[in-house]
């Protein structure tokens, strides 16, 4: 039996394609370019699901969401925004969304969407309860499709209490994104906890994160209430949960499996009623391989993953990232700058090691450095080639990956030859260069056995004699 689509747009050329597409698939479609003829249909009982864009010319398709929802619970609302940004989604879901997609929209993934909205279990008709969003700021900036799907996300889990475990690099927010899922969720009247795990040291962790009873050990002269406590009915954000010690990772399981847990010294348990969102910049399943994170707790903690991307995979954010930071730093009491095209275009080739806290940076020291209310594309390459010369003076950031490093010297090999390209046979110069030290550090790991290394690399034993010879590596049997 055929199934009615009800679609609203403004836009005659999305209606259109949007009504080739789902005729193709069997079903009756009927198009309308504003939101009262769509709340005519729908008073009339018409249409099975519908398709309907926020931005409409009598009205915002968000505001009707939710009456239609009580005017017919069951049908399911299918809402696209060219907005883009984390509170359109959360509002979307809030409001009683079935699915919420940015524009442009992948026209496979709407008619993928209208097609498990058709074939849903209903239920019952219970909208969501509807929660005041705060519009005047964004928690996150950035419409780039590579957010989009980090907004999804976020906006299905705002309105429930299940763990999260945030990847990303450093610099690339996870915090921010910690803090939205605390801010629009149930708990945000609240306490919200931040605890960085790096920061802590290996003998005062437990203590911190649970408390301690009075004569615990020594300097402990009075009770203290650890983070668990302190955020108590909220949400506990544990940053760079990679760097926990193996205890203390135990321990956390434990409150996690039972849901309370002990102050260090103490015999009566407390009741856990927090949410846990934990984050890291490392590859945890590396580490428990390395036996450095614990399989359970990592299974434990990634009920709900979300992979922030680096800022290089998301270069049309900057522009207007870069306006955030100087409104921010205008509102702070310097004067409000603006960037010309041409600083645009430099910043969005900028490889961005540090993410967008780089970015951030680089506005402060710009705004504070530079008079003119204009910045041009001469301030932001002196300021980035300065930036690029202190990060070379002294050691490098303890996180950068092999893949960074290598990245980093290629780049300056290039920018050395000032526009001119290095001479042929660049490959096998750079595989030479990284061969090397793997053998010799694999050689000296191994005490100078060859058996044992050939197995470390994954190469043939007379693979790697060949290969010993032909870098006149040596290396002699004995201490390492």
């Amino acid at each position: 039996m055929s199934k009615t689509v009800l679609i609203a747009d403004d836009d005659r050329a999305i209606r259109m394609v949007l009504s080739q597409a789902l005729a193709e698939r069997g079903h009756l479609v009927k198009t309308a370019a504003n939101a009262a003829t769509l709340w005519q249909w729908v008073k009339g009982g018409e249409g099975d699901v519908i398709v309907t864009d926020v931005m409409m010319p009598d009205g915002d398709g968000l505001d009707l969401v939710p009456r239609i929802k009580a005017e017919r619970p069951d049908i399911p609302i299918i809402v696209m925004s060219a907005q883009n940004t984390i509170l359109t989604a959360i509002k979307a879901t809030e409001r009683g969304a079935f699915e919420y997609l940015p524009k442009p929209f992948d026209l496979s993934a709407l008619t993928a969407a209208v097609e498990r909205a058709l074939t849903r279990p209903r239920d019952g008709g219970v909208t969501p309860p509807r929660t005041t969003i705060a519009e005047e700021k964004l928690p996150i900036i950035g419409r780039s499709t590579a957010m989009q799907e980090i907004y999804r996300v976020v906006a299905r889990l705002v309105g429930t209490d299940m763990t999260a475990l945030i990847h990303g690099e450093s610099g690339t927010g996870k915090e921010l994104v910690a803090r939205a899922l605390h801010d629009f969720g149930r708990r945000r009247e609240r306490p919200f906890i931040a605890v960085n795990m790096a920061a802590i040291p290996r003998e005062l962790i437990e203590s911190e994160l649970f408390g301690h009873e009075k004569g615990a050990f020594t300097g402990a002269v009075q009770r203290g209430i650890g983070k668990f406590e302190a955020a108590s009915g909220g949400t506990l954000f544990l940053d760079e949960i990679g760097d926990m010690p193996l205890e203390a990772q135990t321990r956390l399981l434990r409150v996690l499996q039972s849901g309370e847990f002990t102050p260090v010294g103490g015999r009566t348990p407390i009741r856990a009623d927090v949410r846990i969102v934990a984050a890291t910049h490392r590859d945890l399943r590396q580490l428990i391989q390395q036996g450095r994170f614990r399989e359970d707790l990592y299974y434990r903690l990634n009920v709900v993953p979300i992979t922030l991307p680096p800022l290089r995979d998301r270069v049309e954010d900057i522009p207007d990232l870069a306006r955030h930071f100087l409104e921010q730093i205008a509102a702070e009491g310097l004067a409000l700058k603006t960037l010309d095209p041409e600083a645009q275009t430099l910043l969005k080739r900028h490889r961005w090691p540090g993410n967008v806290r780089e970015l951030e940076n680089l506005m402060r020291r710009i705004a504070v450095l530079y008079s003119e209310p204009a910045i041009d594309a001469r301030i932001v390459n002196e300021q980035l080639k300065a930036q690029e010369q202190a990060a070379n003076v002294g050691a490098r950031a303890s996180d950068e990956t092999l893949g960074q490093s290598v990245e980093r010297h290629l780049r300056a090999y290039f920018d050395a030859h000032e526009g001119a390209l290095p001479a042929r046979g660049l490959y096998d110069r750079i595989l030479h260069e990284i061969e090397r030290p793997l053998l010799a550090i694999s050689m000296e790991a191994t005490r100078g056995n060859q058996i044992r290394a050939a197995d470390l690399l994954g190469l043939n034993r007379n693979t790697l004699r060949k290969k010993l010879k032909e870098l006149e590596l040596q290396p002699t049997r004995g201490g390492r």
